[in-house]
């Protein structure tokens, strides 16, 4: 790479030169949908569910808000409330914890394999108790956790299994797609995930016809027949536009995640000597690198250091969840989960999307191995 000469400007992310790819049929698709007025629900959300549901081959997809509501209706379902417990990662999103919250459940942490950043299986089997009701395991960054030990630790202990994959649209374990391992699964449509709405999005899948009812009751103010109300339920509906945008999009969803991939081997070959650890892939399974992330010492130095080279970049996430203020009253302490907090200390996310160039990705993996150093 010593060649590289110039400065590039490689922006973290950019949503607008997707929009202008597609503009036409966004357009078109959005036109349908406000030339029939069905703005809440309606025929885009239905084609969507199907097609969806299709796609991470699984019997019901429910379309709702957001990834956060798809995470607190997958534990209704579940029966899981007061006096549970619900083991998850510290190494999330805010959301997955927050739902936990919601149904007055009990967050329990279980420690990262520092090797992949994902929930480790041991540390779920130490964290079990007679209270504990179910393991919620976070495709982070795209890459599925170690569904086969999981879901053998769940099954040993008779334990409902919800996945957080609400950042793994289309990774796979097992050459089956994440969506199907467990009670239900939750995804996110938020605009910078792989597949991204133009607004709040979310779904819950699953392959369970009484957990997919329930879902489709509770996302609408509990309504089973228009104003009969079964149950207290959430306004959790999905937009018809946002479905419209979506089912666009789909189409193109495995064109996007091979771009990523070919990405990611190329920061990979261009970062092999240099001083930074990168999260492994497993043969077992296929990552679809929502972020590629590098862990680095001087993290914050280093982004500066990029950021005057022209080298957007950013953290995710930069303090783990059981270190919150909001979840103060967990008790946990620094120290308590080492490896994840070693990761947040660590972590930073490197400029990836589709409409990247090849020369723009190894610009960018060029500047953070000579920033960085030689290992």
């Amino acid at each position: 790479m010593a060649h590289v000469k110039a400065q590039l400007k490689v922006p973290y992310f950019d949503l607008t030169a997707q929009y202008r790819d597609l503009r036409e049929e966004i357009r078109a698709a959005i036109d349908r949908v406000c030339g029939k007025a069905a703005f809440i629900l309606g025929e885009e959300v239905e084609q969507f569910e199907h097609a969806f549901a299709e796609y991470c081959g699984v019997k019901h997809c429910v379309g709702l808000n957001s990834g956060t509501s798809a995470l607190h209706l997958a534990l209704l379902a579940a029966g899981v409330g007061p006096g549970d417990e619900v083991i998850t990662s510290a190494n999330t999103f805010i959301a997955t914890v927050e739902a936990i919250s919601y149904v007055g459940a009990t967050t329990v942490f279980a420690d990262i394999d520092p090797a992949t950043a994902n929930i480790d299986p041991a540390k779920i089997e130490q964290a079990i108790t007679k209270r504990t009701r179910a393991i919620i395991p976070v495709h982070l960054y795209g890459r599925p956790a170690k569904l086969g030990a999981i879901t053998k630790i769940a099954a040993d202990h008779g334990l409902l299994l919800i996945e957080d994959a609400c950042q793994a649209h289309g990774a796979s374990y097992c050459g089956k797609r994440v969506g199907g391992f467990g009670h239900s699964a939750a995804f996110s449509f938020y605009p910078g995930k792989n597949l991204g709405a133009y607004g709040e999005g979310g779904a819950l899948t699953t392959n369970d016809d009484e957990v997919a009812k329930l879902a489709r009751a509770l996302r609408s103010h509990g309504e089973t027949t228009r104003y009969l109300h079964k149950y207290v339920g959430y306004n959790y509906r999905m937009d018809g536009i946002q479905a419209a945008v979506l089912n666009v999009k789909l189409r193109y969803l495995d064109e996007w995640t091979s771009k990523r991939q070919r990405f990611s081997a190329l920061y990979r070959e261009t970062l092999a000597d240099a001083r930074v650890s990168l999260p492994e892939d497993s043969p077992e399974a296929e990552c679809v690198y929502h972020l590629f992330v590098a862990y680095v010492a001087g993290r914050d130095e280093v982004r500066k250091n990029l950021e005057e080279r022209g080298v957007q970049t950013a953290v995710h996430y930069p303090r783990p969840v059981h270190l919150q203020q909001a979840f103060a009253h967990f008790g946990y302490k620094e120290g308590s989960l080492p490896h994840t907090e070693r990761a947040c200390q660590t972590v930073m996310s490197m400029p990836l999307y589709p409409e990247l160039t090849a020369e723009e990705v190894q610009y960018a993996a060029f500047c953070l191995a000579e920033i960085a150093g030689n290992s």
